[in-house]
């Protein structure tokens, strides 16, 4: 009987924390994609720093000069749109997380809403049958 009580215990103790642990793997799950994402944009960031600070350091004379101009006028334009390009896929990537959460919210409400029910059964059964017994007396 004991035996029963513990599986009945550990059963509900799982029950209880499986939406908790879902939503906590979730959570895991979309910081380490963020994160990910956010270094190989700052290693790209990084890199297109350093190439500029490498064309600056090769400037020799006024034709040189001009052209490292052009050419940092197109990398502002080429981190411009980059930058654009990260931010819709870090949006993309926190609705999405959204979208999943609440999911599991409204997975765990149901599951929450059906275990309400079926324990209010299970305290109306033996209400009834301890009344049903006093009847047949």
């Amino acid at each position: 009987m004991q035996d029963n009580m513990m599986d009945a215990f550990n059963a509900q103790t799982k029950q209880m924390f499986e939406p908790m642990r879902k939503i906590n793997s979730l959570m895991l799950n979309n910081m380490e994609k963020m994160t990910q994402y956010q270094l190989e944009a700052m290693k790209r960031y990084s890199q297109m720093g350093t190439e500029r600070i490498r064309s600056a350091t090769e400037i020799q004379d006024a034709e040189s000069l001009r052209d490292f101009g052009t050419k940092q006028a197109e990398m502002m334009n080429e981190l411009s749109q980059q930058m654009q390009e990260d931010a819709r896929v870090m949006s993309e990537m926190s609705l999405q997380f959204k979208s999943e959460m609440e999911k599991m919210f409204s997975e765990a409400g149901q599951q929450m809403s059906e275990q309400a029910k079926a324990a209010a059964n299970k305290s109306e059964q033996p209400a009834k049958a301890s009344s049903q017994s006093s009847r047949k007396s």
